[in-house]
């Protein structure tokens, strides 16, 4: 990793950490939920994080072009991605969040030709910042705990847990899962599902419901970096930066 990627890892670290303390600010009070064009909840907590975040990344890396969830939803893309660009959610699961089961997350990726290569998704009532800068490169911080390298774990004897969204549970979803022999479903929500497959908790996550590139690119750099894989269900590497950024199905994997 170079040094201009270690300050850059670096930065969107902290931008995570003052986003999450806005919003647990916010989770933490009375808020308001609103519902956005495609039906969607939002709240303060969304575009307030993702004000902390622009600014950081406006500072950090200038002439690198940025797609964030909320700027989106309000028609604000950039006119052109080039080879690299940021995707950024800015509160991941603003379902969970709203129903207060503190299972939500800030997603910040940066892509390199089509590939999340760098992130940090962190959750914070957890307080769990997960990263990786590379293939190998992987890692966990827990608290004020040092950071710890992270990889997949082998397939388990017993059978697979399998990590399922909390609220898009479907028929194509279970048909899928026939094909495994399991031993544990693990509901989640937000991106902690790659994150889970990425420190080997859960080996397997299939996703068939739709999902944008901001909700997903950051986990996804962190279960490659971790030595897993994320594809579609044809076994292509999802890739990013296709307008209107929206992904197809897809299914992570650890070291199956």
């Amino acid at each position: 990793m170079t040094t201009d990627d270690t300050q850059i890892i670096s930065a969107i670290r902290d931008a995570a950490l003052t986003a999450g303390e806005e919003i647990l600010r916010i989770y933490h009070s009375d808020f308001e939920v609103r519902t956005k064009d495609d039906t969607s909840p939002v709240t303060d907590a969304d575009e307030r994080a993702e004000v902390i975040i622009l600014k950081v990344l406006a500072k950090l890396t200038p002439d690198i072009p940025v797609v964030a969830e909320e700027s989106a939803s309000a028609g604000i893309i950039p006119s052109a991605l080039g080879d690299e660009f940021w995707l950024v959610d800015p509160l991941d699961g603003t379902r969970e969040f709203v129903e207060r089961n503190d299972e939500f997350t800030i997603n910040i990726a940066l892509v390199r030709r089509g590939v999340p290569t760098l992130s940090v998704v962190y959750a914070p009532v957890l307080k769990h910042m997960y990263g990786a800068s590379r293939p190998g490169d992987a890692w966990i911080e827990q608290g004020n705990g040092p950071r710890t390298p992270i990889t997949v774990r082998p397939a388990p004897q017993n059978g697979l847990t399998v990590v399922v969204s909390r609220h898009h549970m479907d028929q194509q979803t279970e048909d899928y899962l026939k094909d495994f022999q399991i031993n544990e479903q693990r509901p989640a929500g937000s991106s902690l599902k790659f994150c889970l497959v990425a420190e080997g908790v859960a080996d397997l996550y299939p996703r068939f419901g739709p999902t944008c590139e901001w909700d997903t690119a950051a986990g996804d750099a962190v279960v490659r970096g971790a030595g897993g894989t994320v594809t579609d269900f044809s076994g292509r590497p999802l890739l990013y930066g296709r307008p209107p950024f929206k992904n197809p199905g897809f299914v992570v994997k650890g070291n199956l």
